[in-house]
Formats: C-alpha cells, sequence, structure tokens
C-alpha cells in the first residue's frame, strides 16, 4: 500500500489522481470516510463516504476504522477496514490520501507493507496562496486550517519519501518515478 500524506494544498490529490488513471491495473483508491460537509463538485462513495458524526462515531465505537481522527472540531476523517479488505480482494495496490496523523497510523500498523510518501509544497506561502485560490473555506475554516497546516509542515522527513511539488508536470513524473521503483518493482505478478 501507498499512502500520500500532506497539509491542505500542497497537491497530494492531484498526485494521487494522475497515478490512478496511469496505474488503473495496479492501483485502487482507498476512499475516506468523513464528516464535514460535502463540497458541490464531491460524489459521495467516490470522494470520500459522507457520514454525520453520529454515524461515524459509532462506526469508531465498533471498530470499523484502521484509523481516524478529529481533524478541527467535529470534523472527522478515518479509513474504514472495510474499504481496504475491499481493495485487498483485487489484488491491486491500495492508494490513500490522507493526512498526517492518520499516515503516522497506518505506518504504524501495517510497517513494511506501507509505503509512506510526505507531498511537499514549494512554500508556506505558496500553500496558502493555493488555499486561498481554492475558495473553499470560510475565513474560520481558513484559520483553523494555516493553524494546522503549520503543524503538519514539520512532519516532512517522518515518513519514507518527500515529493516536493513545484511544477507540477516534473512533480507528477517523480511519483511515477516512486510508483514504479518502490512498488511495481517489488510485485511479483507483474507481466
Amino acid at each position: 500500500m501507498v499512502v500520500f500524506t500532506a497539509p491542505s494544498g500542497a497537491g497530494k490529490t492531484t498526485v494521487v489522481r494522475h497515478l490512478l488513471k496511469t496505474y488503473p491495473d495496479f492501483l485502487s483508491f482507498s476512499t475516506s470516510a468523513t464528516t464535514r460537509e460535502k463540497r458541490e463538485h464531491e460524489v459521495d462513495g467516490k470522494d470520500y463516504y459522507f457520514l454525520s458524526r453520529e454515524e461515524f462515531k459509532k462506526k469508531v465505537k465498533d471498530g470499523e476504522f484502521i484509523e481516524w481522527e478529529e481533524v478541527y472540531e467535529d470534523q472527522y476523517y478515518g479509513t474504514l477496514q472495510s474499504e481496504v479488505e475491499r481493495i485487498l480482494t483485487t489484488g491491486k495496490k491500495i492508494v490513500f490520501d490522507i493526512e498526517v496523523y492518520g499516515a503516522e497510523n497506518i505506518k504504524q500498523k501495517y510497517g513494511e507493507r506501507c509505503f509512506v510518501i510526505f507531498v511537499k509544497p514549494p512554500s508556506f506561502r505558496e500553500l496558502v496562496k493555493r488555499l486561498t485560490n481554492r475558495n473553499t473555506e470560510t475565513p474560520k475554516s481558513f484559520k483553523k486550517r494555516i493553524t494546522r497546516i503549520k503543524k503538519e509542515m514539520l512532519f516532512e522527513n517522518s515518513f519514507d519519501e518527500v515529493l516536493l511539488n513545484d511544477k507540477l508536470e516534473y512533480t507528477l513524473r517523480n511519483a511515477e518515478k516512486l510508483i514504479d521503483e518502490k512498488l511495481l518493482s517489488r510485485d511479483d505478478s507483474r507481466d
């Protein structure tokens, strides 16, 4: 399994989407669950499993998550065990797109079976610019994101690889190279 993690706005989702299109027979996306509001363009079950706080907390209590986190006050994210099991039955490698604390938890749980890549923005200033241009945050939620980003940036050297996302074309090529070298070269089932 491979985990892409980064602060919001660093570009991990863009990288993951590219890799899923590039390696459709080899990689499968692990859809996370969340209690946050669904954005206009998002599809339940594809982008996230959108759950109420009560549904999410019941699943936590029932032990249905391999990892979960209250990312912001009353806003939860997590990876369902059933999602991991679903993908494992396909024989594909699982790709996660999650925040840094979830990435730490998955790495701790799966150890060497899990390859974690931290997607690094070119600078804090550029990251703030990207988030501003998204125009998806209220002033209050934007301030919360910035506070969290400052903490998440400290995780850069805590994972297996760092992927600088400065120029997108170069970043995507380097992401492909990591998949080729770290995952595909280890897979004996490929022709």
